[in-house]
């Protein structure tokens, strides 16, 4: 069958084969789950939608209408035990081939998804749950994760509906087991496209995190993403390393890529092992492949010879910007190009090097298709070629796919990223000549040192080129004389040990191959650095653990 991206969209290419004009026609009643997924299982149902394994060695496939089966018996049963329309439910189901149909019932029960991470604490929950009226959670049978949501239930008034998967637990209604009694067939349920299909906490990388709110759409405008960004192919079997409690499972798990033709490959794993996760990509043949920058350190670090990378046609990165020089080591190696791209979880990919591009090493890319973008000034003019800004999505007369309809229930976060009628990243970048945008810096993490503005992607890129250097972190310090001192705070690479010589050979370094003043005058040495579960460094985490930094001279 011809992928059902060509029944939903329509795009036009230029004279270099790059897309420069993308609509989509999503009708008013569009449900993924009925019209994309059990769709797919009407016209061709052998076709696979889903190859799952884990480190143990266990290995599961699913086809769509297997798929279409499960989730239409799991809808079943979640609707007898009171899931209904509307309803807020949070899935905690980690990596495990439960979430697909999972998600896929409650798309059917117009319920409203709420997927977050396995990692949660009770007191993560209760403000989740409190905070989004949740109605059920649905999560995996770990007893760390089910202690938590017991634990959590009594100071939850929304919640009454606690259903977990693969192991009995007090407290709980066993979803796995309950749905085989149920039929495969399930009377759909209307849903407007303008009504709230997904949402996620934002990761948090400071204050508390803010539930976005996605339309019926948001499927929709994740074909720029697999298509044209990630290069999935039909028949292919795309891999997204993203835990499912974060967005970027959206991005790379599930919408884009079954509406493109390609299976998605899920590895169910909680601790990162580059040699494991490599054997994954070679043993079951994935074609497309999408990681964070920390993954790609990491395989870069760890020495690429050892990988099989022989069935990958196009791999992909999001999350936080990329070094150029881990792009170019990992060039060197493979002969992979990693394409960089930028969004949300308030939006589909805003930013990438689209199929067809010559990427500019370290630059994200070119705008969307599917969005207009622009670099504001703080005063709200927009910005020339050159010129430091924070990205901005300018609305246009058509409907805007992709983008989040709100912060629920917070006035304040929509009044604060809706100003000058414009949304608002809160992302600093600045776009060239040809319209290639290189990205700086959260607004929050920009450092002003002795009346110079200095992004910290620009220092870290620096400082990661250093042999010694696995991990980089750079932030501010507040200092009566300069204002802020640059910090970098390091994860070192096996074989090297934290000294004072080592930190002022750094500096030295950073001194040699970038201006003076943005050298590190601070260094700490770490084991890790905190990251959110997306991947992403909390600076500001570190610049509240400044105290052991080394001064340097």
């Amino acid at each position: 069958m011809t992928p059902l991206y060509n029944k939903y969209s329509r795009s036009e290419l230029d004279e270099n084969g790059v897309v420069s004009r993308f609509t989509l026609n999503c009708p008013d009643h569009f449900n993924f789950a009925y019209d994309v997924v059990d769709e797919i299982a009407r016209q061709e149902p052998h076709k696979r939608a889903l190859v799952w394994c884990d480190i143990e060695g266990n290995h599961r496939e699913f086809c769509f209408s297997a798929l279409s089966e499960l989730s239409s018996r799991a809808a079943n049963f979640l609707k007898k035990q009171g899931v209904k329309k509307g309803d807020r439910v949070m899935v905690i189901l980690k990596r495990h081939y439960e979430y697909w149909y999972t998600l896929l019932a409650l798309h059917k029960l117009g319920a409203i998804p709420i997927p977050a991470t396995y990692m949660l604490t009770a007191a993560d929950i209760i403000y989740r749950v409190n905070t989004a009226e949740v109605r059920a959670v649905i999560c995996a049978g770990d007893e760390e994760i089910t202690r938590h949501v017991r634990e959590a239930r009594a100071q939850c008034p929304t919640l009454s509906g606690l259903f977990n998967v693969r192991t009995d637990r007090e407290g709980f209604l066993r979803l796995d087991t309950g749905l085989e009694a149920e039929s495969v067939n399930f009377t759909r349920v209307e849903t407007q496209v303008e009504e709230p299909f997904l949402m996620y906490f934002t990761s948090g990388t400071t204050g508390y995190p803010k539930v976005v709110v996605h339309n019926y759409s948001y499927p929709l405008a994740h074909i720029v993403t697999a298509k044209y960004w990630q290069q999935v192919e039909d028949d292919g079997l795309h891999l997204t390393v993203a835990d499912t409690g974060w967005a970027k499972a959206s991005w790379g798990k599930i919408y884009g890529q079954w509406l493109c033709g390609s299976a998605v490959m899920a590895y169910d794993f909680e601790h990162f092992v580059a040699e494991e996760l490599m054997a994954v990509v070679a043993r079951f043949g994935v074609t497309t492949f999408c990681a964070p920058p920390t993954i790609y350190r990491f395989l870069v670090k760890s020495g690429l010879s050892q990988y099989d990378f022989s069935g990958l046609h196009h791999v992909t990165t999001a999350g936080e910007a990329l070094n150029p020089a881990i792009i170019q080591e990992f060039r060197d190696k493979t002969g992979l190009q990693i394409m960089e791209g930028y969004g949300q979880t308030e939006t589909t990919l805003l930013i990438g090097n689209l199929a067809g591009t010559t990427p500019k090493e370290g630059s994200l890319g070119k705008a969307s298709p599917l969005y207009r973008l622009d670099i504001m000034r703080p005063d709200g003019s927009y910005a020339g070629a050159g010129e430091q800004g924070e990205i901005v999505v300018i609305p246009t007369d058509e409907h805007h796919y992709g983008l989040c309809t709100c912060y629920d229930k917070d006035e304040d976060s929509d009044i604060r990223a809706w100003r000058h009628g414009v949304y608002h990243t809160g992302d600093i970048a600045w776009r060239d000549e040809d319209g290639f945008y290189w990205y700086v810096s959260r607004i929050d993490d920009v450092i002003k040192s002795s009346g110079y503005r200095i992004g910290p992607f620009e220092v870290e890129s620096v400082v990661i080129r250093h042999p010694a250097v696995l991990e980089c972190a750079v932030t501010g310090v507040p200092d009566e004389q300069r204002g802020f001192l640059i910090k970098a705070t390091i994860v070192l690479n096996q074989g090297y040990t934290a000294s004072d010589e080592l930190a002022r050979e750094i500096q030295h370094f950073v001194k040699e191959n970038t201006a003076p003043y943005k050298y590190p005058r601070l260094v700490e040495f770490v084991a890790e650095l905190p990251k959110t579960i997306s991947g992403k460094i909390r600076h500001a985490e570190i610049r509240k653990n400044s105290e052991q930094a080394v001064p340097g001279k």
